[in-house]
């Protein structure tokens, strides 16, 4: 979903124009991304590298002609580091390679976007896609407003998988049309959870004010809950090598701004009818280079270092930014 303040969603409604959406055999397009480097994360403090359990190593502010371009909701960088499939919630695939001198991200280059296709094939302009997660050669994608998750094969089809829907327990479709499912990861089988899609509301609450979430398939389905604390909801979520949950978080205040916030979950922890709570990794405010951050995406160098990738939701805004940003995480 948008970010939650109603006056950056006003904002950005005065400044959209009418989007149109290609026919899917013109998709994808190559497009020229610009990136202006972010060489400090606090700028008021510009020898500062570590905050909380993580080093920064950079980020870009990104910025494209392209009429698509923003709306960044989810993203899986790949293995190498460089890689990566991004969505919009506009219902658009960014791919693309981050290119790094060193371990510095410095560029993105190969970028295409493409429109996200229904089951016909035909353009899914009506959905709001708000997170990914990934099976090997399968996508999975949540979306707002219709509450559903649609299944992509996109080893063999790439940007032209089409969504096929899939069954989902009658807690997510109950959820808040605009407070959806914004985050979603799925277990890999080497872990007790294997094979599980989890999957975060960005603020559907429980009855005791906490988050709900989901843990569909695998060999013990059911719902769980996230402890909702200092206003945050969820806008993203990820699994570090070892397979404990990151969740990426964000609030708006009126007099403050954005707040960004990454907590760490014990992957132990999470079954049926539990509830969850972990430490924080960071904590981010307007002192900050952050703008709505809504993606994040986990990889281990060769080294063995992990880092974390986070990307921000624009709303197709002039005054807010889309950032690529990059931390190692120090304390494993």
């Amino acid at each position: 979903m948008k970010n939650s303040c109603l006056i950056f969603i006003l904002i950005s409604l005065t400044l959209l124009s009418a989007a149109t959406y290609p026919n899917p055999s013109e998709s994808q397009t190559g497009i020229q991304i610009e990136a202006k480097p972010i060489e400090q994360f606090e700028p008021g403090n510009p020898d500062r590298r570590n905050f909380g359990s993580l080093e920064f190593r950079g980020g870009l502010v990104l910025t494209c002609s392209n009429e698509h371009f923003g709306g960044i909701s989810a993203m899986c960088v790949q293995p190498d580091g460089a890689h990566f499939i991004a969505l919009s919630d506009r219902a658009f695939w960014l791919r693309g390679r981050i290119v790094h001198n060193g371990t510095h991200p410095v560029g993105i280059r190969t970028a295409v976007m493409a429109p996200i296709l229904d089951a016909r094939g035909k353009a899914a302009k009506d959905w709001d896609t708000e997170s990914i997660a990934e099976d090997g050669d399968t996508l999975y994608v949540g979306v707002e407003g219709i509450n559903s998750i649609m299944r992509f094969n996109y080893g063999k089809r790439g940007l032209l998988a089409r969504g096929e829907p899939i069954a989902v327990p009658p807690g997510v479709t109950d959820l808040p049309g605009n407070q959806g499912l914004e985050a979603m990861v799925f277990v890999p089988r080497k872990f007790s959870l294997g094979g599980t899609l989890i999957a975060l509301s960005e603020k559907g609450l429980n009855e005791s004010g906490n988050l709900k979430a989901f843990l569909i398939g695998g060999r013990k389905p059911g719902s769980f809950a996230v402890k909702r604390t200092d206003e945050y909801d969820v806008s993203d979520a990820a699994l570090l090598p070892d397979g404990d949950l990151l969740i990426l978080e964000r609030k708006f205040l009126v007099l403050q701004g954005v707040f960004m916030r990454i907590r760490r979950i014990r992957l132990s922890d999470v079954r049926p009818g539990a509830l969850v709570d972990g430490p924080t990794l960071i904590e981010a405010d307007m002192r900050d280079q952050i703008d709505n951050m809504e993606a994040l995406s986990v990889y281990r160098t060769r080294s063995g270092e992990t880092v974390l990738t986070l990307m921000s939701d624009d709303n197709f805004s002039s005054i807010q930014r889309t950032l690529l940003l990059q931390f190692a995480l120090k304390e494993q």
